[in-house]
């Protein structure tokens, strides 16, 4: 079976996250110690103990997120004996997720993906002060209907999509005034449900410039390798390769939307059977049923779906 291997973003986060696998394998332990080392603090206390709150804050939540998906991926390479390359034939993540899905496929190291997450989360919720941004989801139109309600709501502010997640879940991200509005005209042209989101900041929206400015910084003196296999990119939809373009997407992302459901819909164009979701939470996988009925997805984020996937390789 051809499948993808694809990874989590923020939201997925909980207290205990990764815990069963770092007393299971050593190799999950290393992954945890590695990203305590690069950022210089004991990350990995608020993973396993939280509070919540501390997890949730977005410099905490984004490389943690990373850290229990590079568990799942070298327990797999070490226990199982696979590469991540001869098991997948692409990789891709939900926003932070991009950067958990080159980290796996040999792209970043782990210490640096862990910084430039520790960077990013810092740089997105300084971008933009707490109150002054919301997002939110709107279920039920369409992506073409949501933007049309989002242009409707801007009125000189920012509104603008975020995440295209899957037919019927689109979020929009931008000033709070203009979400609220977004989420009025949603109710009143139909729309299943229309809700803000607790967020700390609102992502992928234009408001996010100066952020994105930040990773232009970091990004430049980060060591990128071509990826194996390739990612696919959230602000392509599409796999991609090149380094100094992986470099580039990275940067564009903070303020570009997550074309998650296209991205789907790409990979199974490529002939991509199976989503494998590494790491903390189902999201994804939930996401796939609702985008092809006809493509399958597993999450693997415990010891017992790690035994599961390998007794099926």
């Amino acid at each position: 079976m051809t499948r993808a291997f694809v990874f989590p973003g923020q939201g997925s986060q909980e207290v205990g996250m990764g815990q069963a696998l770092a007393s299971a394998f050593p190799d999950a332990r290393l992954v945890f110690e590695e990203v305590d080392d690069a950022l210089d603090s004991h990350l990995s206390r608020i993973i396993f103990d939280g509070p919540q709150e501390e997890l949730t804050l977005t410099r905490n939540a984004q490389p943690a997120l990373m850290a229990v998906s590079m568990a799942v991926v070298r327990v797999l390479e070490g226990e199982g004996g696979l590469k991540v390359a001869d098991v997948a034939s692409h990789v891709a993540g939900h926003s932070l997720g991009e950067y958990s899905a080159l980290a796996a496929a040999g792209s970043l190291s782990v210490a640096d993906t862990a910084r430039l997450l520790r960077t990013r989360g810092e740089a997105m919720q300084a971008a933009v002060p707490v109150g002054v941004g919301a997002m939110a989801a709107i279920l039920g139109p369409s992506l073409d209907e949501v933007e049309v309600i989002a242009a409707d709501a801007a009125e000189e502010q920012v509104c603008d999509v975020a995440n295209d997640n899957s037919e019927g879940q689109v979020v929009v991200s931008g000033s709070a005034g203009a979400v609220e509005r977004a989420v009025e005209i949603a109710k009143e042209r139909g729309a299943r449900r229309a809700v803000l989101l607790p967020v700390s900041a609102p992502f992928h929206c234009s408001l996010l410039g100066p952020a994105a400015d930040v990773m232009t910084y970091a990004l430049a003196s980060a060591e990128i390798s071509v990826p194996n296999p390739s990612v696919v990119a959230n602000v392509t939809a599409a796999p991609v390769t090149d380094p100094d373009e992986i470099r580039s997407l990275l940067i564009e992302q903070v303020t570009s939307r997550v074309r998650w459901r296209e991205s789907v819909l790409a990979m199974r164009a490529l002939g991509v059977e199976e989503l494998c979701e590494l790491g903390a939470g189902k999201v994804l996988s939930g996401l796939t049923r609702r985008i092809d009925r006809e493509m399958t997805s597993r999450a693997i984020g415990s010891p017992e779906d790690i035994e599961d996937f390998l007794s099926a390789c």
